[in-house]
């Protein structure tokens, strides 16, 4: 079993914040998928790197989606990453994989 985590910005990269049912459809999309998640969307999270370009520190609002799989599809992962990287405008949108035992 993995627990797939997405990082989602909480605005754009000029500060807008995406409109709620941009989020509501990335729900739908989970939820048709695998049949539920887990959003951490009241206290989003803070995302802080290093920019490599110009040295600074970048900074992003974000909520944090989970959703729990018996089969990891790396293929449909990987393509809805950059579906998502296009929806949000981002360069980069972080999922990760994490392999984990349901108890």
């Amino acid at each position: 079993m993995h627990l797939v985590q997405i990082l989602i910005p909480v605005t754009d990269n000029d500060g807008r914040r995406f409109e709620r049912r941009t989020f509501e459809r990335v729900r739908r999309e989970l939820i048709a998928r695998f049949g539920g998640l887990t959003a951490f969307v009241q206290a989003p999270a803070l995302g802080l790197w290093k920019d490599a370009q110009s040295g600074t520190t970048a900074k992003d609002d974000m909520i944090l989606v989970e959703v729990m799989v018996e089969a990891f599809d790396r293929e449909w992962w990987v393509g809805y990453r950059a579906e998502l990287e296009r929806t949000f405008r981002q360069d980069e949108i972080v999922v990760r994989a994490i392999v984990c035992e349901r108890i």
